[in-house]
């Protein structure tokens, strides 16, 4: 009897639904999370009648024919990249993107990481930096004189340095965006990593054509709403739940078969 199977199928992606929405919830505060949806896809189909096929000598066709599939699988955990919430800090080194694109972080091997998150600080030797000491790039370098630093929408960095009248000109920041988003690679640490699936990142200025803006003293909270959480959540159970009842109905089936004498 199939129905076992396929049911087991149904519960393992019904498991595999709610640990993405575990997640999303559990990243619901997470700075610059995009909130991920599982996608699943039907498994092969076993032709018991197949449709198309002569049914008599006279030629006369099979309209639809006999169908049998045998379960689901998961095929993809897809990353929304909705825009989130802006939430003011005040603090003048955070960054929020308002529209398309990513920082760019080096990371200490030396390859280049992208992240929505613009939680920034200053480093020991004055480059900006993540929070995990990582330098954003292009390396922008803070003076230590300097006594207050304002970034534009288009990500021209400027710092007051003490006893100057002129604001100094540090720097540019740029965004990268991609052709495909939705395939870059999470590793973890609000970072992601460029791969075959998302294509090279284009570098360009923020607020110029196809570039988001930025705004100094805000970062951009994530996009997961927990009100949709709990409910997919909750049509999830009773999916899974639904599963476990074929599963015990099929067992009741097969237990009436073996008691037949």
């Amino acid at each position: 009897m199939q129905s076992l199977s396929i049911a087991a199928t149904g519960m393992l992606a019904q498991q595999l639904n709610v640990e993405v929405i575990s997640n999303n919830i559990a990243n619901m505060n997470t700075t610059g999370y995009k909130r991920q949806r599982a996608e699943f896809q039907d498994l092969l189909y076993q032709d018991q009648r197949r449709v198309g096929t002569t049914s008599s000598a006279a030629g006369t066709i099979v309209p639809t024919g006999i169908q049998l599939g045998i379960g689901v699988n998961a095929a993809a955990t897809y990353r929304i990249s909705a825009q989130g919430a802006m939430t003011k800090t005040d603090n003048q080194l955070d960054l929020a993107i308002r529209g398309e694109g990513f920082f760019q972080i080096e990371l200490p091997d030396g390859q280049l990481a992208y992240t929505r998150a613009g939680a920034f600080q200053i480093g020991p030797t004055g480059n900006i930096v993540n929070q995990d000491g990582f330098s954003v790039q292009p390396g922008i370098a803070i003076p230590a004189e300097a006594i207050a630093i304002s970034i534009n929408s288009q990500g021209q960095v400027f710092a007051k340095i003490d006893g100057q009248v002129a604001e100094t000109n540090l720097g540019q920041l740029q965004l990268a965006i991609f052709q495909n988003k939705a395939g870059l690679e999470n590793i973890g640490n609000n970072l992601l990593l460029e791969t075959d699936a998302s294509g090279p990142p284009a570098l360009g200025t923020p607020d110029s054509n196809g570039y988001g803006t930025l705004q100094q003293g805000f970062v951009e909270d994530s996009n997961v709403d927990p009100i949709k959480e709990i409910t997919n959540m909750i049509t999830a159970q009773r999916a899974y739940e639904l599963n476990s009842k074929v599963i015990e109905t099929s067992d009741q089936m097969m237990q009436t078969a073996n008691n037949v004498r």
